[in-house]
């Protein structure tokens, strides 16, 4: 058992037709075909969308992709058409909504892993590969990976488990040509963006993107290098071997797991709601990663 611990439901605006919520996302459509997606302040973990909600989440992932599509766009296109609030949207979606091209998604997530963690690290402790990528032996939580590398996974619906795959899965599914170019603007924007993070001081371990067609061309598409999306670490306490201090929810998963929380994460039965504490700790974490990432003050 598994989802949204309570499911919102859509907000109703003149003129856009709602398609879908998700975790995070909002989806619409408007009048010109495009589409209009609102970042919410929910926040999931363990595959459960939690109840408790964490202040300017949604800005702060909505603002560093603007940021981080702007440093890629000579290395792929990407989806945004406008950041305009649409007419009749309520005053709560300003800075939080972006009007997008409708593309024609490919059903696979680009992950690239330039650090060895997560269900990375589960699989290569199994069988020393990585979605059939061999790998060298020693590696232990936090290694850096010798080079990038691309280990794709299907999607999950909301509440269900993505699941990694090789790379002839997706060039069997999505077709050779398709794989192969998935695999090069996955790794070309990993290093591009793990180098500008590296100037900041912060590892990117790992990072998922989302590719669909614009008619023939391959274009960016979703969140791209928010906290949701990507492992990001402090540099100056990494340290392989252990689990690394993360600018994400690392605060929500370790407060579910604890004996305070009172959950069974095993037991089918919703977690409960987050204390003031752990939001406003995550809260500062999501901030912490747009001012350190983009140099730049929330506001």
């Amino acid at each position: 058992m598994s989802g949204f611990v309570e499911k919102p439901e859509p907000v109703e605006v003149p003129g856009l037709t709602h398609l879908h919520t998700g975790k995070v996302r909002d989806l619409y459509r408007d009048a010109d075909g495009h589409l209009v997606m609102v970042a919410s302040d929910r926040i999931s973990a363990y595959d459960w969308v939690l109840p408790t909600a964490i202040p300017d989440k949604g800005r702060v992932l909505t603002r560093l992709s603007l940021w981080w599509f702007d440093q890629l766009t000579d290395l792929c296109p990407n989806h945004v058409v406008s950041t305009d609030l649409p007419a009749g949207a309520p005053a709560d979606w300003a800075g939080r909504t972006t009007v997008v091209k409708a593309l024609t998604m490919v059903p696979v997530e680009c992950v690239a892993r330039g650090y060895l963690t997560g269900s990375g690290l589960t699989e290569y402790e199994a069988t020393r590969t990585v979605c059939g990528l061999a790998l060298p032996e020693g590696l232990a939580d936090g290694s850096q990976l010798p080079a990038p590398i691309f280990t794709p996974a299907t999607k999950a619906e909301v509440g269900e488990h993505d699941e990694n795959v090789s790379f002839e899965v997706v060039a069997h599914q999505v077709g050779a040509e398709t794989a192969a170019t998935l695999r090069q603007l996955t790794t070309a924007v990993y290093a591009r963006a793990r180098d500008i993070a590296r100037e900041r001081g912060i590892i990117l371990a790992d990072t998922k993107f989302e590719f669909g067609f614009d008619g023939d061309e391959l274009v960016l598409g979703d969140e791209v290098l928010t906290p949701d999306s990507s492992r990001f670490w402090p540099a100056d306490t990494w340290q392989p071997g252990r689990a690394q201090p993360s600018f994400d929810k690392q605060y929500v998963r370790d407060w579910l797991t604890s004996a305070a929380s009172g959950w069974d994460r095993a037991a089918e039965v919703p977690p409960p709601p987050l204390p003031a504490d752990v939001v406003t700790a995550t809260r500062a974490k999501y901030i912490e990663a747009y001012e350190r990432l983009t140099g730049l003050t929330w506001q």
